[in-house]
Parts: C-alpha cells; sequence; structure tokens
C-alpha cells in the first residue's frame, strides 16, 4: 500500500519477460536532496538492484554468477575439443 498523495516511482522493464514484466521502486522523499546524486545514478542503481534480484533468485542466475566469461569459453572449448576427439577416434 501506498501512503501519501505524491510518490515519486521509477519503473524498470525486466531484462527476463519471463518472470516479470516492471519493477517499480519508491523513491525516498529525499533522493534527489542528498549531495551528488543524480537521476542517472538513482536509475543505474534501481536496474541493478532489479537485476540482483534476478540473479539471485534464478537457477540460471546462480550458476552463471558462479563462473566468469573465462571459465564458461574454457569449458565450451575443453567441450568442444571432446566431442571432436571422440569424434575421430570412434570413426
Amino acid at each position: 500500500m501506498v501512503k501519501g498523495i505524491n510518490r515519486r516511482v521509477i519503473v524498470v522493464k525486466a531484462p527476463d519477460p519471463k518472470l516479470f514484466d516492471e519493477a517499480i521502486f519508491l523513491l525516498r522523499e529525499d533522493a534527489f536532496s542528498a549531495a551528488g546524486v543524480s537521476p542517472e545514478q538513482v536509475i543505474r542503481q534501481a536496474r541493478q538492484a532489479a537485476d540482483g534480484y534476478l540473479r539471485k533468485n534464478t537457477v540460471r542466475g546462480r550458476v552463471s554468477a558462479r563462473f566468469s566469461p573465462a571459465v564458461w569459453g574454457a569449458m565450451g572449448a575443453v567441450l568442444a575439443s571432446l566431442v571432436w576427439a571422440a569424434g575421430i577416434f570412434l570413426l
């Protein structure tokens, strides 16, 4: 429930629409009065919060966050080599 008449909100579209359409963040009244806070920074933080939620609460997000892109590349290279070697030795 939202109390009050005037509330500022940020609506972030979901990167993966299978789970939800959008996330709505209610801004504090003093969000922009803090020194050095720009609207772009607030939007970036809202997007990071939505992405972090997806990574923590989905299986795909937890698995992909565990390994860096270099590790995924190395695993793909090893798998491709194994498939190639199996093809040569089985023929």
